[in-house]
């Protein structure tokens, strides 16, 4: 079943640039995790400093396993976690209806 995680972040006043720039570094690490298909980093328009990542992967395990536990997850959390605060939390979904 294929799902979406969604990371809805808030990231230190200031530090949207810095935060932009690592995330373009980050995202070519999980691209290349076995099950990934696609995603899309979103900035907030009345909030500049949240962002929200989407990401669709083929199973919640590509995400949980294949990355959080990989050696790559490492690189990423070195890249961004300490961008966050509060830490978020990630919350995978799975499509009911589309009109696409």
């Amino acid at each position: 079943m294929k799902v979406r995680g969604l990371f809805g972040a808030y990231v230190k006043l200031s530090q949207e640039g810095d935060f932009e720039q690592a995330f373009s570094k980050a995202q070519t690490i999980i691209v290349n995790i076995p099950g990934y298909i696609s995603h899309q980093l979103q900035k907030c328009i009345e909030k500049p400093n949240r962002y929200i990542l989407l990401v669709n992967w083929q199973t919640i395990e590509d995400h949980t396993v294949g990355f959080r536990q990989s050696d790559q997850y490492q690189e990423w959390k070195r890249l961004l976690h300490h961008f966050y605060e509060p830490f978020p939390e990630v919350e995978h979904y799975t499509c009911v209806y589309s009109n696409k």
